[in-house]
């Protein structure tokens, strides 16, 4: 897949299209009980061409990048396709940041202007009066656009003559682990990723101009703020979105919004389980969810009771396009997300990058067929040449995840490489102890990492978040240990535990395993020690 069927070379070509094809059929959409109110592809485009003109009229244009901290609206999309047609590109801010986390994304986009809304923007503009280079900068409120945006700086980035290659976005990665990368995003991206998912097929097949797909997901994040709008534009569907993910009304929501489709997370599917049932869960029209991490103890289970496939996929920033588990049979009770489609190839690798033999676990790593690997993928990270080179070693992007591929092709999700716990010799899963976990009703989240051991050199311990109804106590350790011990080999049953009334989370809800402890602290010190009850079973 090179270019679109309708050969769009940026996001606002695509919609321009589709606008004339598809003027009076809904585009973007507020969900429910966040307002319902619907823009069709014609009164988006109103929108937009007035926002072209309050920019352009002020120079802003080519080679600038602006910031947007706007919610998750269709006002985003807005701007996101005003900016685009003037060849600006948008570099939009995670709204759960503070302090030195806005100054770090300002600093390395060097954006030149923030557009945000209340109170988004009195937080920004106070976050930047503590940097001195930062000081200065416009923080507007989006309201107010037309009346406060001040003339556009000159000195501005150089970027591509061809819209096809230009940078569009720049989009942070999660930081879970470190500081947040800046990964660079073009039109051709953007396009590639939009009919990537278009053209799928199987249990992820978009009707033509028929589709509203529900996206709870952050318009910061790469699969509602990039691929999901490309992939409306060139599919003549509707986009709806919700502020965020709300366990107690989501079906409610998902049925007065009419969903047809969903996007979910990992942390979706098993608190959305074990809610009491209701009727709107079995009244929406729902055909299909896509998403990672439905547990797999849980998964077959989520399918049957709520009426439809729960895909999975697997995919980063950095790729774009992302591999999918749509078509039967889909091991719905294992970690399958799918095999390489062309043009994505790929490899499962050791530590010197040599392939391992199948069903042994190995790093993933994927690149474009033909002469050009990075062909769709992300350009690079913003001011870090050199971690895009080390990256892309060898001519195939690493992606840091431990894969399994077996005989067939398909591919099942280990964990990511940092988050192998090594006991005694053995390579422990984190995320297989997390799945483990958080079958177990008494659990509502759950982060599974390692400690230092003294004669093993490493332990499993786990962080736990309680349903409420339950005491944090020993002998709820104890249980819970003793529910791992049942399902996993003794050696994967966390020894520590530690009770927590909640982990901190990015804004796309993956647990920040760094922010956990407070930095030196040994966790240890705060845990349960239940290593004595951890013994290899008699034969």
């Amino acid at each position: 897949m090179s270019h679109p069927a309708d050969h769009s070379r940026s996001l606002h070509q695509a919609f321009t299209a589709a606008r004339m094809r598809a003027g009076a059929r809904p585009f973007l959409a507020e969900s429910a009980f966040c307002g319902g109110r619907v823009w069709s592809f014609e009164e988006a485009g109103r929108e937009v061409d007035d926002l072209i003109q309050i920019y352009a009229r002020q120079g802003w244009g080519h080679g600038h990048r602006v910031a947007l901290a706007l919610g998750n609206h269709p006002r985003h999309f807005f701007h996101f396709l005003a900016l685009n047609h003037l060849g600006a590109s948008i570099v939009p801010l995670n709204p759960d940041h503070r302090g030195g986390e806005i100054r770090h994304a300002m600093s390395l986009s060097g954006a030149q202007l923030v557009v945000a809304i209340e109170p988004r923007r009195a937080e920004l503009y106070a976050a930047l009066q503590d940097d001195g280079p930062l000081a200065h900068m416009a923080v507007l409120d989006a309201s107010q656009l037309a009346q406060q945006l001040p003339a556009a700086p000159s000195g501005v980035a150089a970027l591509s003559e061809d819209p096809w290659r230009r940078e569009v976005a720049v989009l942070f990665t999660s930081g879970t682990s470190g500081p947040p990368k800046g990964c660079v995003l073009t039109n051709e991206y953007m396009m590639t990723a939009g009919a990537w998912y278009r053209d799928l097929g199987g249990a992820l097949t978009l009707r033509h101009a028929q589709e509203r797909v529900l996206n709870p997901l952050p318009v910061f994040h790469m699969n509602c703020g990039i691929t999901s709008i490309a992939t409306m534009c060139l599919s003549d569907n509707c986009l709806v979105l919700p502020d965020r993910f709300h366990a107690s009304t989501w079906w409610e929501d998902c049925v007065q919004s009419q969903a047809t489709a969903i996007h979910y997370l990992g942390i979706m599917p098993p608190v959305l389980f074990k809610q009491s049932p209701t009727l709107a869960e079995r009244q929406h029209q729902i055909r299909f969810g896509l998403g990672a991490g439905c547990e797999p103890i849980l998964h077959p289970q989520v399918e049957a009771r709520f009426g439809f496939p729960f895909v999975e996929v697997w995919g980063m920033t950095e790729t774009g396009r992302f591999l999918s588990n749509q078509h039967e049979p889909r091991h719905t009770a294992t970690r399958a997300f799918g095999r390489a489609a062309e043009p994505v190839q790929v490899r499962v690798v050791d530590d010197q990058d040599r392939e391992v033999p199948q069903g042994q676990p190995g790093q993933l790593l994927v690149r474009a067929s033909g002469s050009d690997p990075r062909r769709g993928f992300f350009s690079g990270y913003l001011g870090q040449p050199q971690d895009t080179e080390h990256a892309w070693r060898g001519g195939w992007f690493h992606t840091g995840d431990v894969v399994t591929q077996d005989a067939t092709g398909m591919l099942y999700f280990v964990d990511r490489r940092k988050d192998i716990i090594r006991r005694s010799g053995e390579n422990i899963s984190a995320a297989e102890v997390e799945a483990a976990l958080a079958a177990h009703p008494a659990v509502a989240r759950v982060a599974v990492m390692a400690v230092p051991d003294e004669l093993r050199d490493e332990e499993v311990l786990a962080a736990v978040v309680l349903v409420p109804g339950y005491a944090a106590q020993a002998s709820l350790a104890q249980s819970l240990q003793a529910h791992c011990l049942e399902l996993l080999a003794y050696y994967k049953a966390p020894a520590w535990w530690v009770f927590r009334d909640s982990l901190p989370v990015t804004a796309t809800n993956k647990v920040s395993k760094n922010l956990i402890f407070a930095s030196g602290q040994d966790p240890r010190a705060l845990g349960l020690d239940l290593r004595a009850f951890k013994k290899r079973p008699t034969p």
